[in-house]
């Protein structure tokens, strides 16, 4: 094995976790599975491994492909997956869980949903705005107003 393929495939064994977690809370059409959107997720990831230039964490860049890979599947016309599934992770939560809070999360718009997730995931305020071209402060509260309409659906 080469190196640049050692190199990726320790990345993603590293973030397997968190880009299986952003593939199973986006909504893509029912021909999509999350095992397959986490296979177009390492495809995508490959293809740009090349420019990873490491001036970002791994875990921002993988979060960003991972994220914009996703919103480009619900913006396809033809929701049609191209690659086949890799073996199945199991969630550790269960299916009515996953279902309410792929729920709530579809009802927020770009970038707030994007913020959420990235906060769910744990990065920080600066890290979210690198992604998403915000200051800190206006990731902040947008999360928090976000966050606000997620307890008001919640609590519905």
């Amino acid at each position: 094995m080469e190196d640049d393929e050692k190199e990726f495939m320790d990345i993603i064994c590293r973030h397997r976790d968190m880009i299986w977690r952003i593939c199973s809370t986006f909504r893509l059409s029912a021909a999509w599975t999350t095992e397959d959107a986490f296979h177009e997720v390492l495809c995508d990831l490959w293809k740009g491994f090349g420019r990873f230039n490491r001036r970002s964490a791994e875990r921002t860049w993988i979060f960003r492909v991972a994220t914009n890979t996703m919103l480009s599947l619900l913006r396809k016309k033809s929701n049609q997956p191209t690659t086949p599934p890799p073996p199945s992770a199991e969630p550790s939560y269960s299916e009515e869980e996953y279902r309410d809070v792929v729920d709530m999360l579809s009802t927020l718009s770009e970038p707030d949903s994007t913020i959420v997730r990235a906060h769910i995931q744990g990065f920080s305020y600066a890290e979210i705005g690198q992604m998403t071209g915000l200051s800190a402060p206006a990731v902040g509260m947008r999360l928090s107003r976000c966050l606000k309409k997620l307890r008001k659906l919640y609590h519905q």
